[in-house]
C-alpha cells in the first residue's frame, strides 16, 4: 500500500514536489503581478508554470506567463517548459475526472424510516479550523488530533480522499469517538479570511508539508504520532488501522 502511496497521488503532490525551490526564500518588499499589488513577499518555490509565495495577506501563488518580461527573466521562465508542463497536467487531469466519470453510481439508502426508528448515530464528521481550539477539546475529551492539509476545491486526491473516506459514516463514527479534527485548507477559488490564510500557512511550514493531501496525527499534547502524504487506496477501514497503527492501538 505505502510503496503505490506517492504514484497514486502524482497529480497533487506533484504540484508541490515537483515545484522545487530555485529561488527559495526570495525576499521581495513589492511584487507587482497585473493590477495585484503584494508587499513582505517570500517566496517558497517556483516551479515551471508558477511562483509560490507568502506575503502580508496569507499564502498564494501566480502563473509566470503572467508576470512582466523582467519578473520571468528573475524567475527564469521557460515557455516551452511551461506548456509541456501544463500538458502534462491537463492530461493528468482528463484521466482523473475519466476515472470519476466511469465509476459505478453509488445510491445511498433510502431516508424513509419505520415510524419510531432512531436516526443514524452518525450525520457528517465536525471539521474545525482552529489547532490551539482542537488541542484543547482533545485534552478535556481523551482524544487525538487529525489535521487535513489539502486543496478543497483543486486537489484531484484531496476530494476523492475526501469522498472515498471522510465522508463516510465509517470514519465519521471513528472521529467522533476518537479524533478532533482540523482542516488546513488551501483552496484556489473558495474566500478565506487573511487571518486563517496567514495560520494555514504558518501550520503548512510549521510541520513540513509538501504535497497536497497530507493528513498528521497528533497527540493531545500537539506531538506528532504520524502522517499520511497523498490518497492512498483501502477505503475508511485502512485509513483507520493507519491511524490506530500511527497512536499504538
Amino acid at each position: 500500500m505505502k510503496s503505490n502511496l506517492f504514484l497514486v497521488s502524482v497529480f497533487c503532490a506533484a504540484t508541490f514536489i515537483s515545484t522545487l525551490a530555485t529561488r527559495a526564500e526570495d525576499k521581495i518588499p513589492v511584487f507587482t503581478v497585473g493590477s495585484e499589488v503584494y508587499s513582505n513577499v517570500t517566496v517558497t518555490s517556483v516551479s515551471t508554470t508558477d511562483v509560490y509565495f507568502s506575503y502580508a495577506g496569507g499564502m498564494t501563488n501566480v502563473k509566470l506567463k503572467t508576470l512582466s518580461p523582467e519578473w520571468q527573466k528573475h524567475f527564469k521562465y521557460d515557455l516551452d517548459k511551461a506548456k509541456a508542463t501544463e500538458l502534462k497536467q491537463a492530461e493528468n487531469k482528463a484521466k482523473y475526472h475519466d476515472q470519476i466519470i466511469h465509476q459505478p453510481v453509488v445510491h445511498a439508502p433510502s431516508e424513509e424510516r419505520l415510524p419510531g426508528s432512531n436516526p443514524p448515530a452518525h450525520a457528517g464528521a465536525v471539521w474545525r479550523t482552529d489547532l490551539p481550539g482542537a488541542l484543547s477539546q482533545a485534552q478535556s475529551e481523551g482524544k487525538l488530533v487529525l489535521l487535513d492539509f489539502t486543496g478543497s476545491d483543486w486537489c484531484p486526491w484531496c476530494i476523492k480522499f475526501d469522498q472515498d473516506v471522510l465522508s463516510t459514516d465509517q470514519f465519521g463514527a471513528y472521529a467522533a469517538s476518537k479524533l478532533v479534527l482540523v482542516k488546513l485548507d488551501f483552496p484556489h477559488t473558495v474566500p478565506q479570511p487573511d487571518s486563517l490564510k496567514r495560520d494555514n500557512a504558518d501550520l503548512s511550514k510549521r510541520f513540513q508539508v509538501n504535497g497536497f493531501p497530507t493528513y498528521v496525527l497528533l497527540a493531545a499534547d500537539g506531538h506528532e504520532l504520524g502522517r499520511q502524504v497523498g490518497y492512498s487506496g483501502g477505503g475508511p477501514s485502512a485509513f483507520i488501522s493507519e491511524l490506530n497503527g500511527f497512536s499504538g492501538h
